[in-house]
């Protein structure tokens, strides 16, 4: 039978993957890592036994979190991603040469490491001269004074549960508009509709108060148990509908998944959200 590895949700769901060998294990002080070959999607990585991504299927995940707002939003000289220690979204980020300084946010710095090193198809732009990599705990350093104003922000964090659960709060949303220009653009990971309804419903409505506006889109992920995945796109001034076809046109010459008619079609809203949301 071989190995294999199951993650399994509340005892009642699980998604497994058949594993060859594992690359890579150790503790963090805030989590354990892995990274495994699987058979079906090669490398890939877990995070406290919960699959994070592969490099089958990480596109589906890190090009809807990334090219959403940064084909919407009036100027993306800097951006800000949150997590994203594996380096997928800085990667699409930094496809766009309009970008002139990219922060990347990571509290672990041991994701980040064994990712540079054990995941390189996935993190192609860490040497790239316009990022920032910095090891802090994003909720304390957005607080922090004299941050500058960012044209676009991520959250490519994990679920909300240990060092990720600060990312789904109200407070720490307040304190990303603060250091986001009116027009800005943030976009978070906000869980999967299926088995985290209430954490995504919860999301929406807290970054609908926070910016005013918020609209939840869907795709598929393959990794995630569920299948499939949201995120929300915040902003005061900017709709993620204006797409700027020049820059979907160029993104669209190395996308795997993203197009503009993806973009426009993956912000429907199934029927049980929006009765839920009201809308």
């Amino acid at each position: 039978m071989g190995l294999w590895f199951d993650e399994i949700y509340d005892d009642m769901m699980r998604f497994g993957l058949r594993v060859e060998e594992t690359l890579y294990s150790a503790t963090s002080p805030f989590q354990k890592i892995d990274i495994v070959k699987t058979t079906k999607h090669g490398r890939a990585l877990l995070l406290d036994e919960l699959w994070m991504t592969s490099e089958g299927d990480e596109f589906y995940y890190h090009e809807m979190i990334a090219h959403p707002a940064m084909t919407t939003a009036p100027q993306i000289e800097r951006v800000l991603v949150i997590g994203g220690g594996d380096g997928g979204t800085i990667r699409e980020v930094l496809s766009y040469p309009e970008v002139k300084e990219c922060v990347l946010v990571e509290i672990d710095g041991l994701v980040v490491d064994a990712c540079r090193k054990w995941l390189p198809a996935i993190g192609t732009a860490w040497e790239d001269p316009r990022l920032t990599v910095v090891i802090e705990d994003a909720i304390a350093w957005v607080k922090a004074p004299d941050r500058g104003k960012f044209d676009v922000i991520l959250v490519d964090g994990s679920d909300p549960v240990g060092p990720a659960e600060g990312l789904f709060g109200t407070p720490f949303y307040e304190a990303c508009r603060s250091i986001l220009h009116p027009h800005g653009v943030l976009v978070t990971q906000s869980e999967s509709p299926v088995i985290y309804r209430e954490t995504h419903l919860m999301a929406v409505r807290r970054l609908e108060e926070v910016f005013g506006n918020a609209w939840p889109y869907y795709s598929v992920v393959p990794i995630y148990n569920g299948g499939e995945w949201s995120w929300t796109y915040a902003s005061a001034q900017t709709s993620p509908f204006d797409i700027i076809e020049s820059r979907a046109t160029r993104a669209e010459d190395h996308t795997r998944l993203y197009n503009s008619a993806y973009h426009r079609g993956a912000f429907a809203i199934p029927n049980r959200i929006k009765k839920e949301l009201g809308r």
